[in-house]
């Protein structure tokens, strides 16, 4: 682990130091469980009770906690964005690859920027681009005339099909696959018929995939993720979907075809989407949620039945089964009523 003074993380953080710049940080600790060395955040008040009680070196902190805080303190506007810049400064994660291995399998014509590095057994088909600083993992696989973007980095085993476009500075985590087919079929009297998927999937600037996460590629336009856009494990984002800048999606969730989500959206996991649908701008989907028809105003939307004790619940499943009989119960003992 790197060891920085706490001049060095003021000035990396842009924040205003208390106490003595000279003291070592070798490691960030929650504020329960730091020590001599580390380094902690306070970012909600209801936690303040236990500055008093934290034998951290320092802690990031907002002014408006500075008088209850009694050891040395690096002063910032937002303490859980100062604590992902110091992770970063400190962080340890090796390169998916550090050169290009003899066993990775390289076509002749494969354009490759200066720094590349390519790990073993993976295999760069006839056409690809690759940018300067780019690095694919051990067992990646980039099919023909792929392009992808300068400091662009993928984990082991990572799939992209051909003629995928990938920009710059993104991150994809092991076992993702960009651009496999769409889920689109003609049935012919009972008999399905394929329908190539002739689109591409266009990944802008500064995304970030997570693990065994799939997108896949448009049937006839293309699969659209725009810049800074942040997916987590395990997702599957369907064939013709267009996502915005600046949203992020939480594990699990499955998006269904030609689906336009806007910019800056929130979308918990787990969550379920309908194809053909809009989401507007600025929308928060909350954990689970079942969108059915598109989403017009920014807010916060939920749906779904919280945990509840199994007794409880086959409660609420019986009355639910029983809501048409009571709706047409209601509806005539309304009409009595007008009557």
């Amino acid at each position: 682990m790197p060891k920085l003074t706490l001049a060095e993380l003021a000035t990396i953080t842009g924040g205003e130091l208390h106490g003595n710049g000279e003291v070592i940080v070798s490691g960030i600790a929650a504020m329960d469980k730091a020590g001599e060395g580390h380094i902690t955040f306070l970012t909600n008040v209801k936690y303040r009770k236990h500055l008093e009680q934290c034998k951290a070196s320092a802690i990031l902190i907002k002014s408006s906690e500075l008088e209850f805080c009694h050891t040395n303190a690096i002063v910032v506007p937002d303490p859980y964005l100062a604590f992902a810049l110091i992770a970063q400064a400190l962080d340890t994660t090796p390169e998916p690859a550090e050169r290009i291995e003899a066993t990775a399998a390289v076509a002749d014509d494969v354009t490759l920027g200066q720094g590349v590095c390519i790990g073993h057994n993976a295999v760069i088909e006839s056409g690809v681009v690759l940018g300067d600083n780019v690095v694919i993992g051990a067992g990646c696989f980039i099919g023909k005339n792929t392009k992808i973007g300068a400091n662009t980095k993928m984990w082991a085993n990572v799939t992209v099909y051909h003629e995928i476009s990938i920009g710059e500075s993104c991150l994809i985590q092991a076992n993702t696959v960009i651009g496999s087919d769409g889920f689109g079929y003609a049935n012919n009297r009972g008999e399905w018929v394929k329908i190539p998927q002739l689109g591409s999937v266009i990944i802008g600037n500064r995304v970030e995939i997570g693990a065994c996460t799939t997108i896949d590629r448009g049937a006839i336009d293309d699969t659209v993720i725009e810049d800074n856009v942040i997916l987590d494990n395990h997702l599957q984002i369907a064939h013709n979907v267009h996502i915005g800048y600046g949203t992020a999606m939480a594990g699990c969730t499955t998006v269904a075809g030609s689906v336009k989500i806007g910019k800056y959206c929130i979308i918990g996991g787990a969550s379920v989407i309908n194809g053909h649908i809009e989401i507007a701008d600025g929308v928060t989907i909350t954990g689970m949620g079942m969108v059915m028809r598109s989403i017009s105003e920014k807010g916060i939307y939920s749906s779904g039945i919280p945990l509840q004790s199994n007794k409880e619940w086959r409660k609420t499943a019986a009355r639910t089964l029983k809501i048409d009989d009571m709706y047409k119960r209601l509806k005539t003992l309304e009409k009595k009523f007008d009557e």
